[in-house]
């Protein structure tokens, strides 16, 4: 009855902020929204009174499961445009995420100098026919690309931001091409999908041809009570320990910023001095380090936020969500944060717990949600024949 009754304060509790949150979002963005549109009308001559229907460019979703390659996917259509003379935008909501794809980028076109623009880059003044930026950069462009694509369009802060949606849409031209990448489009997105009205194509096995991952639960306490009692449960230190012998990179999700660094520290007591365990979040001007030396294996357990659930790929690496049930903590981000695991081919059946004294329509949704992909590749011929073995 106490774990009971504590769960219900600390849900009321996040739920009552997340309203609150929703609503100074909402209210401070429809300001800037008016604010861009009366702009854009300014620049429109001549003013009349009769508007006649705007045309928008086609759209087109690649609805592709996390670590099925969706960045190289892309290269061939911004190799067509750029091909013609064109201009091509590769726009993500997330400052980690460009830095990400930069490279790969940069790898797959090195004839062509790309613009990589996000909040203090240095080449924000640059023009250059292959852009990379994240979404709020876009409020900069109006019909100036053939071609834009949108990755991890459901991703805050462009999931819900009517601002930012206008932006992308303007940006592209009249006549041009509009792109959606996802692994967890928004559910309006998916009825239209389903229903014909938005053309797609589904992509649901990565490209080792091994099934994702599907979490298992783990019951567990409240991260609160555990920093409370200074020690996590014994079932969820085992399943650590384990993680940590058979030589995997460790992803641990945390809902609350504050949680990480007294976690580090009762985690690193769990797994001894030997293992290199690290905290990073939005916060963490380090970050960029740590996630390099997470990479690379100088650090083995990371603790974090959803601010690396998506973007980030580690060899070998298993997962760990706690307060799985947390009302931050929608079915979108659990598939995104499940993803982290089994992307690499040497290594394709990563292990994701999910931990928490509840189990959760979110949890069970998205591993419905894993399920139902992990099918489709099956019916469709795209596992291996030892993995679907192991599914059937």
């Amino acid at each position: 009855m106490k774990l009971r009754h504590w769960n219900e304060l600390r849900q009321g509790k996040e739920q009552q902020q997340e309203k609150e949150q929703r609503q100074r979002k909402e209210q401070y963005h429809g300001e800037k929204l008016r604010q861009v549109k009366e702009c854009q009308q300014t620049k429109e001559q001549p003013q009349t009174r009769e508007r006649l229907p705007v045309s928008k460019p086609p759209r087109f979703l690649l609805w592709a499961v996390t670590g099925a390659g969706k960045t190289e996917m892309i290269f061939p259509l911004l190799r067509y445009v750029l091909d013609q003379g064109g201009r091509a935008l590769v726009a993500t909501p997330r400052r980690d995420v460009v830095l990400e794809l930069a490279p790969r980028i940069a790898q797959a076109f090195p004839e062509e100098p790309v613009a990589v623009l996000y909040g203090g880059s240095t080449q924000r003044w640059e023009e250059s026919r292959l852009v990379l930026a994240t979404t709020h950069q876009l409020l900069r462009y109006h019909e100036a690309f053939d071609l834009v694509i949108i990755d991890e369009l459901d991703a805050f802060p462009y999931h819900n931001d009517s601002m930012l949606a206008y932006a992308a849409e303007n940006s592209c031209k009249r006549d041009g091409s509009f792109i959606f990448l996802s692994a967890t489009p928004p559910k309006p997105m998916q009825h239209a999908a389903a229903a014909g009205r938005l053309p797609h194509a589904k992509v649901p096995a990565r490209y080792h041809g091994h099934p994702l991952p599907v979490p298992r639960h783990v019951e567990a306490e409240p991260v609160e009570r555990c920093l409370s009692r200074r020690h996590l449960p014994l079932q969820l230190v085992k399943a650590l320990r384990l993680s940590v012998a058979r030589g995997a990179q460790v992803f641990v999700f945390v809902s609350r910023i504050r949680h990480i660094k007294p976690l580090v520290a009762i985690i690193q007591a769990a797994l001894g001095s030997g293992i290199p365990v690290e905290g990073t979040s939005s916060q963490d001007i380090h970050r960029a380090d740590k996630v390099l030396a997470f990479r690379s294996g100088q650090i083995r357990v990371l603790l974090t936020t959803t601010i690396l659930e998506r973007g980030v790929t580690v060899a070998r690496s298993d997962v760990f969500i706690l307060d799985a049930d947390s009302g931050l903590f929608d079915e979108a981000s659990l598939v995104q944060m499940a993803g982290r695991a089994g992307r690499s081919k040497d290594d394709p059946n990563g292990n994701v717990i999910f931990a928490s004294p509840q189990w959760t329509a979110s949890q069970r949704g998205a591993i419905h949600q894993i399920k139902k992909m992990n099918r489709l590749a099956r019916r469709g011929n795209y596992l291996h024949a030892t993995a679907k073995e192991g599914l059937s």
